[in-house]
């Protein structure tokens, strides 16, 4: 995927002739990432240049709910429930390891009947973002890594997750940072991910075991990010087919374990010179630029109304609690983890931050598109940062929201994020949240029937 910026139908038609694909997987990253889209025999998806589907798949909660009654939801998405155009994305065009026939796999992008982009579709966002860097001579970089829970086959949502079963026929049960004979209990399930990588041709570089029992975490090479959100849509669909085959589960939650650390989206990111590729972190000296600090300003600024979309889930919250891995704020340090915003040692070219707030269960598109809108109105803003953490950033006061009813009011009232973002993107985003919010409010949880039940 990385070597085809430029390809075309043509292109996309011979490689698909030259594997003797049978079939193809059409999809369309929702809100919360899911695949959406259909399945064309190679014969039909040749003739099609417009498939369809209902605007609304667009518009659902994580249960496949609609909201009702939201007055800026309605407004977004027609009560006609129309069709979206779909066009494939040549570019992105990978196979499907795990299928049994030739499978190939295309994300597409999403149109209105006009011809313009369905500018609530997750895709939609990032183009937007990535535009205005364009319009300013400016070409962002990301390195994602991402942090995910090998858990035991669990059918029964009302049971806790356990740890799987390894080599050794043990389950982990301490945490294991960076053990390599930990990761080598589950040395088939990775010989398996490496491959299917390699057939999909997805920049991932090491596999790390975290903190968690079961916690394993991958690192992605430096791209567009575009193209990395592609990876990434792809690794976690990849990534929980492996796991099936090896009779375990592969988790995004952000906090599927109560006693074991969340997971993250650590995201690397760089703004480069669009025309002579230098990077506008720092000045010919070497020393740090004033685009860098507006940048990092921005981040800081920004971060806390662009949780609802870093922390998309009532669960997200459980993630960010003082003294775990999570940073808690919005101060940044160099090579300091307990800060929301990390500068790693790197030479003058390839300085970057690293936002570590973003949880693993945030869609990639949106995780992107967020984190370079906050460093692009530090950027057009001149924010400057406060000054950097040189000690543990823990101890202080919390400076991101709580849960995700107060991240949705400071998200739908950040206008200066609404305006990059897109205004209709963000009621159709905020609407779903609420419905999902009110949709957890419902359950009632193990904890207030063993506490309050004959306690109140």
């Amino acid at each position: 995927m990385a070597n085809r910026l430029n390809f075309s139908y043509t292109d996309m038609e011979r490689w698909l002739d030259e594997r003797r694909v049978t079939e193809i997987e059409c999809l369309v990253p929702d809100l919360t990432g899911v695949a959406r889209g259909k399945i064309l025999p190679r014969a039909k998806f040749a003739e099609e240049r417009g498939m369809r589907i209902p605007e609304a798949v667009l518009g659902m909660t994580v249960t496949g709910n609609y909201p009702q009654d939201d007055a800026a939801y309605l407004r977004a998405i027609a009560a006609t429930d129309r069709d979206m155009i779909l066009k494939a994305d040549p570019a992105t065009i990978t196979m499907v390891p795990w299928a049994l026939d030739p499978t190939a796999q295309v994300v597409h992008d999403c149109y209105f009947a006009d011809g313009t982009l369905v500018d609530f579709a997750p895709r939609s966002v990032l183009r937007r973002v990535l535009r205005l860097y364009a319009e300013r001579g400016w070409a962002p970089t990301i390195r994602p890594e991402v942090e995910f829970y090998l858990t035991a086959r669990n059918t029964d949502p009302d049971l806790p997750l356990r740890s799987p079963v390894g080599r050794s026929g043990r389950a982990e049960t301490s945490r294991q940072v960076y053990s390599i004979d930990a990761v080598n209990e589950f040395d088939p399930l990775f010989e398996d991910i490496y491959d299917y990588c390699e057939l999909m041709a997805l920049d991932v570089d090491t596999l790390i075991h975290e903190i968690g029992a079961g916690q394993i975490g991958m690192d992605f090479l430096t791209g567009t990010p575009l193209a990395m959100a592609d990876h990434l849509f792809y690794f976690k669909r990849m990534l929980r087919e492996a796991a099936l085959k090896h009779d375990m589960y592969a988790t995004f939650m952000a906090k599927p374990l109560a006693h074991e650390p969340g997971s993250a989206m650590h995201l690397h990111q760089s703004v480069l010179d669009a025309d002579s590729g230098a990077n506008l972190f720092s000045n010919p000296d070497g020393s740090p630029s004033r685009a860098f600090y507006h940048f990092i300003g921005g981040l800081q600024h920004y971060m806390p109304s662009a949780m609802a979309l870093a922390a998309p889930y009532v669960n997200s919250y459980r993630r960010i609690v003082r003294n775990a891995t999570a940073p808690i704020n919005v101060q940044w340090g160099w090579d300091n983890r307990t800060t929301g915003f990390r500068v790693p040692e790197a030479t003058p070219q390839e300085r970057h931050v690293e936002n570590r707030v973003i949880g693993a269960d945030a869609n990639p598109y949106l995780a992107f598109a967020l984190t370079l809108a906050c460093g692009y109105l530090g950027m057009t803003e001149q924010r400057e940062p406060a000054p950097p953490m040189t000690g543990s950033a823990q101890a202080l006061d919390f400076e991101l929201p709580q849960g995700l009813p107060e991240a949705l009011k400071l998200l739908r009232a950040a206008d200066p994020l609404r305006a990059v973002l897109g205004e209709r993107f963000v009621d159709v985003y905020a609407a779903i949240k609420d419905l999902e919010h009110l949709e957890f409010m419902t359950v009632i949880s193990p904890w207030e029937r063993e506490h309050l039940l004959l306690h109140v």
